[in-house]
């Protein structure tokens, strides 16, 4: 049975990045970037004012206060997006608005709540405040300069990054291709939702859930039909969904029971397994397995055993095939506002919910069939084996939405 760390490390060394492709940034959420973006141009691209206001010499209105204006003559106005011709004389001013380029000459910006006019000197303004050079100017290249990294290879592609981009003119980006993960659950008890409950039947649940997992890491989820519990059926279905996707998701048929079929299966239709068992509760039954160049990730049947494992395992695994650098599950800090406890001998990944004040307490019975408690949940809890965790102590917490 191999340690949680061991069983990463063996998935991702058997990973070579998928090939790349032009992505247009509309469709660029999420995606692992293929290459480093140097900026081709400055940001801003030129000076600029931030405020509403008049541009100004800094120096002409240097004496201006309250009680002692200093009058200067309005030579124009520039709109966002318009330009003033020419350079800016001593002793006059320009109106500016938000983001209007900033006149040749002029040094600072004074704020239209520091001046007044009067319609009857339509062409003079009133400066009651003095202004400092670049005073209310965003400087040209000031917040990125022409040449400077906008993103890095292995980054992915959020809404920040994308906005920066397309900021500096571009139109796509290069990144990674989205692997396609078939789901396939296996159980002869299973019956599909929406249909009528025989007794003894359970309605399937695992490939709904993990479906927006594997979308929100990147890969494109492909569900497949139900397969019985017959060694022939689960042959059967592995064929096309090799045949089909980069790598397949099973769940169920993975333990020791007489009618666990997927590792003899697998073996039969020409898969190598790479390890099963993972010191980890809950979860413990989970292969890893290829098929050629294809890849198995067998998932236990209960459902927070699937999700756990999901995503400890098979989460980074999406990220470092798609490029991504950084591959280690997120977490996020939290107070214990109860007890976590746990009296087994393998590391309990414990369900938690985060409250307002940022504080993290059990969602519920831990069971690894118990939905109610997953539902609640926000993230989970590594709790070391024979240890209990006090009221207040500092943890990490593993989201589930990353």
């Amino acid at each position: 049975m191999l340690e949680l760390e061991e069983a990463r490390r063996r998935i991702l060394a058997t990973l070579e990045p998928l090939p790349v492709e032009s992505v247009p940034l509309s469709a660029a959420p999420g995606r692992v970037l293929a290459e480093t973006i140097d900026s081709p141009i400055d940001l801003p691209a030129f000076d600029n004012s931030a405020v509403d206001g008049y541009a100004v010499h800094a120096a002409d209105v240097s004496a201006a206060r309250a009680d002692g204006p200093v009058a200067l003559r309005l030579a124009g106005q520039v709109a966002a997006g318009d330009s003033f011709p020419g350079p800016l004389a001593p002793a006059t001013c320009v109106r500016l608005f938000n983001g209007s380029a900033l006149p040749a000459g002029a040094d600072a910006v004074v704020m239209q709540e520091d001046t007044r006019t009067d319609s009857a000197s339509p062409d003079q303004v009133l400066f009651f405040e003095a202004a400092k050079p670049w005073d209310h100017v965003r400087l040209r290249g000031e917040d990125v300069k022409h040449g400077t990294v906008l993103v890095h290879a292995g980054e992915r592609a959020t809404a920040g990054r994308i906005g920066l981009l397309a900021a500096t003119g571009l139109r796509e980006v290069k990144a990674r291709r989205r692997p396609i993960l078939g789901l396939l659950a296996t159980g002869s008890e299973l019956v599909e939702p929406g249909n009528s409950l025989p007794q003894g039947k359970l309605y399937e649940s695992n490939r709904q859930a993990l479906a927006p997992l594997i979308a929100q890491s990147g890969g494109l989820p492909h569900l497949f039909p139900l397969v019985a519990d017959t060694l022939a059926a689960t042959k059967q279905a592995l064929i096309p969904a090799f045949t089909e996707c980069d790598a397949l998701v099973t769940t169920g048929g993975v333990s020791v029971g007489e009618l666990d079929f997927v590792k003899q299966a697998f073996e039969e239709v020409g898969g190598v397994l790479n390890f099963w068992k993972v010191a980890v509760k809950p979860g413990k039954p989970f292969v890893f397995g290829r098929c050629r160049e294809k890849l198995l990730f067998g998932l236990p049947g209960n459902p927070v055993s699937a999700m756990v494992t999901f995503l400890l395992l098979v989460r980074p695994a999406l990220w470092r095939w798609q490029g991504a650098t950084h591959v280690d599950p997120p977490t996020r800090f939290c107070l214990l506002a109860e007890p976590l406890r746990n009296l087994g001998d393998r590391r309990h990944f414990m369900r938690v919910r985060i409250d307002a004040n940022g504080e993290a307490r059990s969602s519920g019975a831990q069971a690894s069939h118990m939905l109610r408690s997953l539902a609640s949940a926000d993230g989970l809890v590594d709790v070391p084996p024979d240890t209990t965790l006090p009221s207040g102590k500092l943890v990490q917490v593993i989201p589930f939405d990353d």
